[in-house]
């Protein structure tokens, strides 16, 4: 039987025919229902940041967590730190206790890989090819035994700031390159300053106060006249030596002649402070290739209307050294994964994007010209930001690592006695020939190593 079209439009259903089609379009529905997966929630890493105090300082890594979160859908959430690096071993190893709800990412210092190695995978069975083209001196901070607890990210070492123009004022071509020529210029470019008129100049800003960064500095200036690494590769103690002695009693000299007598109590922060006020000559800070391309400044930028005009333009060259050489101290981060994440093959990911986005500005450099606004002379040998300024590195310093590898999870103890010793020489407490040798005789207790004679 044929219906016609203006016959299906009249033709009315019956009621079991309305019931049936209901019942079909329930029954329809709740197998939908029954069968339809709730959507999973995104991935939200935790990533405890060595590098994170505020969140407009290294913008550029910021941007780097946006971008991988739209490339992959999973989210970062990056967690704030402390100042000073004893406070913030304390933070990381508080955190990374707390089981399966530690951080899923962490950042770590250069010297922690021994003191947080129970924590942490090893992530050499995962990271064979990146591995393979890092710096020897660089991977070996972050291996504890055959185990490689961190990727290296950003490896900053010791430099040298400084202020071209006041080098021209008082008839300088070179900025110093000896602890010496340092000591005199500072001196000279103080007196002058303060003749024109700034009562509050200094010549050299740097860190004297009680944390990390005075071992940093404390290496670089025993180790350029030959006074040996605190504690050396072959697990001798080294520090009381003549050499030591002196290169401690010069940095005392310092205090309150070219150094503010407050500088005993200067952390990194300060002492940056003081230099990008113009009220400093020299400042002592770090570096790495990743700042210096991506220009993450620990103070006013060059060029910035926030900073003075007298500083919109300096220059970075290596630390200045003694009848040793040049030396700067290794610092830096790796990353880490905490053994405890839930989500370890996402951390994976969220490394290899930071790498590669590392890699990407490596690459930029190579054909970008070096900034114009900044004087970079004689650098340390592991900077090169800008390969085609290599000879910048021919007389640079050379890199030296603190002793956080031989001394193990013994470091801690190992680098608050050193601190301890230097900063009561520093402050006049203790002549520095009884504060070594006293320092000799802790670290032995403290190691159970043996009197040894400084490296060259």
């Amino acid at each position: 039987m044929r219906w016609s079209v203006p016959r299906l439009l009249h033709y009315r259903l019956n009621p079991k025919e309305i019931l049936a089609i209901f019942f079909v379009g329930s029954l329809l529905y709740l197998v939908q229902a029954c069968t339809k997966q709730p959507v999973p929630e995104p991935v939200t890493l935790t990533f405890l940041d060595v590098e994170w105090d505020t969140p407009d300082r290294l913008p550029e890594l910021a941007k780097d967590l946006q971008d991988f979160t739209l490339q992959t859908g999973i989210l970062v959430k990056r967690l704030p730190r402390p100042d000073g690096s004893l406070d913030q071993l304390a933070l990381w190893r508080q955190q990374l206790d707390k089981g399966t709800t530690a951080p899923d990412l962490v950042s770590i210092d250069v010297i922690w890989s021994a003191m947080l190695n129970r924590y942490l995978m090893d992530l050499k069975p995962y990271f064979a090819k990146e591995l393979a083209s890092q710096n020897p001196a660089v991977l070996s901070s972050y291996t504890v035994g055959d185990k490689v607890v961190a990727i290296p990210h950003h490896a900053y070492v010791g430099v040298l700031y400084y202020r071209p123009d006041l080098l021209q004022r008082y008839g300088y071509d070179e900025p110093p390159a000896t602890w010496d020529e340092l000591e005199a210029m500072a001196e000279r470019i103080q007196r002058g300053e303060r003749a024109r008129g700034l009562k509050d100049f200094w010549g050299y800003a740097w860190q004297g106060g009680l944390d990390e960064d005075l071992t940093c500095s404390g290496l670089e200036w025993q180790i350029s006249e030959g006074g040996g690494r605190i504690i050396e590769e072959n697990k001798t103690i080294s520090v009381s030596n003549p050499q030591a002695v002196r290169a401690w009693e010069r940095a005392a000299r310092w205090v309150g002649t070219i150094s503010p007598p407050g500088v005993v109590a200067y952390s990194k922060w300060d002492a940056q402070n003081l230099w990008g006020s113009a009220r400093a000559a020299f400042l002592h800070g770090w570096l790495s290739n990743y700042s210096l391309i991506t220009r993450g400044w620990p103070f006013p930028q060059p060029g910035s209307h926030t900073a003075p005009e007298d500083v919109r333009q300096f220059g970075i060259t290596s630390v200045p050294g003694g009848s040793s050489g040049r030396v700067s101290t290794l610092g830096g981060n790796g990353l880490a994964i905490s053994k405890s994440s839930p989500h370890p093959h996402e951390a994976m990911q969220l490394i290899r994007f930071l790498l590669q986005k590392d890699q990407q500005l490596v690459n930029e450099s190579t054909r970008s010209k070096a900034p114009d606004d900044v004087n970079l002379y004689e650098l340390p040998v592991i900077l090169n930001a800008y390969p085609q300024l290599r000879d910048l590195n021919r007389h640079g310093a050379m890199v030296v690592s603190r002793p956080s590898v031989v001394a193990g999870d013994k470091y801690e103890e190992v680098t608050r006695a050193y601190i301890e010793a230097v900063h009561a020489v520093l402050t006049k407490k203790r002549p520095a020939p009884m504060a070594a040798a006293d320092l000799q005789v802790h670290l032995a207790e403290i190691t159970g190593f043996g009197k040894g004679e400084p490296s060259r």
